[in-house]
């Protein structure tokens, strides 16, 4: 299960590692877009099996911030 970008914004922060466990709501990273900061947060609990964008990145609208495996 993929946790999305929810519009064109850069990576802030990332608040997780993979092979993190998380719960759902937990936040995962903080985008910032035109000086907004945009919380990205897990829909599903598991384990997060990767971190595809950087910090500093810019991502669009539904591109993965981080894949979780459901546990």
């Amino acid at each position: 299960m993929n946790a999305v970008a929810p519009i064109v914004s850069t990576i802030w922060r990332l608040d997780v590692a993979v092979g993190q466990r998380v719960e759902v709501g937990q936040q995962l990273a903080l985008l910032e877009s035109m000086k907004m900061e945009i919380p990205v947060s897990a829909p599903v609990a598991g384990v997060v099996a990767d971190l595809p964008a950087a910090i500093g990145q810019i991502v669009q609208e539904g591109d993965p911030v981080a894949v979780i495996s459901p546990a």
